[in-house]
């Protein structure tokens, strides 16, 4: 064979191989996730809106509710007609460096803002991307200050840890609650940690008495004994539980062994201790739980919601959904008013114009009325305390 031949089949090799890759064969990347959060009305400006949290592992149940509730918000909000969300959600198993694989993927996704990290640890981490890169960033349910501290283009809708940890302190005073009062929390873990700083700062000026704290580790959280041991010797009629609901469910169950049935009091973490598989909810029976959402609400916004999402989920909607659906909404409330248009701007122009609607506008969503933000990104709105009652939340 001549070398013009030779030439002649390897150019037309090239071709073929050329067009393959156009088309898109088996190695081409996914096609935009829009299923994520509904169908995006062709020709309509269209958001990219990015999230990543705990969808398997044992926070699942935080990062399933957010994403939950997030989806019904889009697919609302993409049948109004108007501004289209599109939006995908990437699991981080409540680890710090997976969620910021999981960042990454979203930024190469062609993410335009981003609905947060569902948990602290991880979300300390995300926001100092989203910081760096200039995206903005609402996160639905990460309370540490730390994920918030001088950055600011990121925002919460979720009470701070300090907020939690006087809120509950002050609740217990004011509905004289309990005599004695013990502590266990995690010392290992910045969320529980910053909540139960602020409980017992407010706890000394308030003059209630804590007759003991204990702790526990990431190592030591699934024996807690010696814990419940020590807050039945000193007598202690409510136990404060500033952590998620894991540990917490080990906690009431290895109490109600041990014939220790203190009131106990938790914070937005114990939130989704009912859907927990495998817990026995009748051992949470008289928690109390300090949350700005309680499903029982009878307004007409909540029970739209309640009942779209028992009908697509089979569940009754914790605290974090509620969270993930109003976020959306927020978002798309200052996205609307500040005109969003990622055809002609950029994540940047993006972040600077919705931070400054977030710092200047008046949100009502399902967990609280007249919201506002701080330029620290913290939210103002009232907490409520719920008493699980029959494996339900109840408002007090």
């Amino acid at each position: 064979m001549n070398m013009k031949k030779v030439f002649a089949i390897l150019l037309a090799m090239m071709m073929v191989f050329s067009l393959a890759a156009c088309s898109g064969g088996s190695n081409e990347p996914a096609a935009e996730p829009a299923e994520e959060g509904g169908e995006a009305a062709e020709g309509a400006v269209q958001i990219h809106i990015g999230a990543t949290g705990p969808l398997t592992g044992g926070a699942a149940i935080y990062g399933q509710a957010v994403k939950n509730g997030a989806e019904i918000a889009v697919d609302e909000i993409n049948e109004m007609g108007g501004i289209q969300f599109i939006f995908q959600m990437e699991d981080d198993t409540h680890d710090p460096e997976k969620a910021e694989n999981a960042y990454n993927a979203l930024v190469d996704w062609g993410m335009d803002m981003m609905m947060g990290t569902v948990t602290s640890a991880p979300a300390e981490v995300t926001a100092a991307d989203a910081y760096a890169d200039r995206y903005f960033f609402l996160t639905p349910s990460a309370s540490s200050t730390n994920v918030i501290d001088g950055k600011d283009n990121i925002f919460q809708m979720c009470f701070t840890d300090p907020n939690q940890g006087s809120g509950s302190a002050t609740y217990i005073a004011e509905n004289n609650m309990a005599e004695k009062i013990a502590i266990i929390w995690k010392n290992d873990d910045s969320y529980s940690t910053g909540i139960r700083n602020t409980f017992v700062e407010k706890a000394g000026e308030l003059g209630l008495n804590i007759v003991t704290e204990e702790t526990f580790t990431e190592a030591t959280k699934t024996d807690f004994s010696v814990q419940i041991a020590k807050c039945q010797e000193a007598g202690a009629d409510l136990v404060f539980l500033p952590m998620y609901y894991e540990p917490a469910s080990l906690i009431l169950n290895q109490a109600n062994a041990a014939g220790y049935a203190p009131t106990w009091f938790g914070v937005d973490g114990m939130d989704g201790i009912l859907t927990m598989e495998g817990f026995d909810t009748s051992l949470a029976e008289g928690v109390v739980v300090l949350t700005p959402y309680s499903a029982d609400d009878d307004s007409e916004l909540n029970q739209n919601f309640v009942a779209k999402y028992q009908e697509k989920f089979g569940e009754i909607p914790n605290q974090f959904a509620a969270d993930g659906y109003d976020c959306i909404y927020a978002m798309y409330q200052a996205a609307t008013a500040a005109g969003i248009d990622p055809s002609t701007m950029d994540h940047e122009a993006i972040c600077d114009a919705m931070v400054a609607q977030f710092t200047s506008m008046t949100f009502n969503g399902l967990t609280g009325a007249d919201m506002t933000w701080g330029a620290d990104g913290t939210v103002s709105k009232m907490p409520n305390a719920v008493v699980i009652e029959n494996g339900a939340y109840v408002g007090m």
